[in-house]
């Protein structure tokens, strides 16, 4: 069903990473028979048009648009003040004034204006993550014959889905990498590892199930299609793939880390998310209770960022990387693909 439903030859979809990846990834996922993403949360409209174009011209094959769809919070001078004092060693030591800082987001969810841009494209699946966009929104992707989908991390937020409109729901579970998906509570001790949530979805719900999260190996997403999953949605296995633009820091910590050395933590955005342990999260804690609203802990951490990596090192970088991660250093994503999904499955 889910294999007609999106029009792939692999029930496999490429986790949209923004950071780590560009339009390349995607069409060599979709090129390999899988579903291709393409994180558009933090591009600029020109730079989405671009990506979008290059990523057209790249394949004709079914592909995935991934955005935000979070409620703003607000951010104030008092929040900047206690999270900014929080990080004033750090500023000091990496001569950074944090006056200059602005309070703008960087990350704004999806907006009338951006489906007008996608729409003459008429791109065949949109995922959000953070919940849904208004009704309004999903109708017209659906009026182009657009698929939507989400992300759930509680068999709640996979039923609200559902009775909004989504033609499938992601379950991801805990050992997921990057940004946790969740939108009706930010309460972690409700989160399950995905064998469970996939488990308890597909009992419960009546569109098709993705599996996301600890998913490594060929006897994962076999596990996952024995719970009923019918697609698996991968994300880190390709970090390291040769289309991958993710950095040389970034790369050169997966290969040290050895067994899993990951946390969620809202040090880098203010929302829970999975990445592999470094300086700033083992001094300030995972969790600090300073850390504003997503996303606007990241103005601060992104200064940092950028005068830590100048010195070669990744001691305010977002890490991210599933729990469960298997080195294939340097292999195709087309490689990773067949291996993760043969044809025949």
């Amino acid at each position: 069903m889910a294999l007609s439903l999106f029009n792939t030859q692999r029930p496999l979809i490429q986790a949209p990473m923004a950071g780590v990846q560009d339009f390349r990834l995607a069409a060599a996922v979709s090129n390999a028979g899988g579903l291709g993403s393409l994180p558009c949360a933090m591009l600029s409209k020109e730079q989405l048009l671009s990506e979008l174009s290059c990523l057209t011209q790249a394949t004709d094959k079914p592909y995935n648009l991934n955005f935000f769809c979070h409620t703003p919070a607000s951010y104030t001078q008092l929040q900047k003040q206690q999270w900014h004092q929080l990080l004033s060693p750090y500023f000091t030591e990496l001569d950074i004034d944090d006056t200059t800082l602005g309070m703008a987001a960087s990350r704004q969810p999806i907006d009338a204006d951006t489906v007008a841009l996608i729409a003459p494209f008429k791109p065949p699946v949109v995922s959000f993550h953070f919940g849904l966009p208004a009704a309004a929104i999903v109708q017209q992707i659906k009026s182009w014959g657009g698929k939507v989908i989400s992300t759930a991390t509680t068999v709640d937020e996979a039923k609200w889905l559902e009775a909004n409109g989504v033609d499938a729901v992601i379950a991801q579970g805990l050992e997921a990498g990057g940004h946790r998906g969740h939108f009706l509570s930010m309460d972690l001790s409700l989160q399950q590892p995905s064998a469970v949530l996939v488990e308890q979805c597909v009992a419960e719900l009546n569109v098709p199930i993705i599996a996301a999260g600890g998913i490594a190996t060929t006897e994962d997403v076999m596990q996952m299609y024995a719970l009923g999953a019918e697609l698996v949605q991968v994300g880190s296995a390709y970090l390291l793939c040769q289309e991958a633009t993710t950095s040389a820091l970034h790369r050169e910590v997966i290969l040290q880390q050895g067994t899993d050395k990951t946390a969620l933590t809202t040090v880098f955005s203010g929302r829970a998310a999975r990445g592999i342990e470094n300086r700033v999260m083992r001094e300030l804690g995972t969790m600090p209770q300073q850390a504003p609203a997503f996303p606007f802990a990241s103005l601060a951490l992104s200064a940092l960022r950028a005068k830590s990596e100048a010195q070669g090192k990744s001691d305010f970088s977002p890490l991210w990387c599933g729990q469960k991660y298997i080195i294939r250093d340097a292999l195709s994503a087309a490689e990773i693909t067949e291996l993760l999904a043969p044809a025949n499955a």
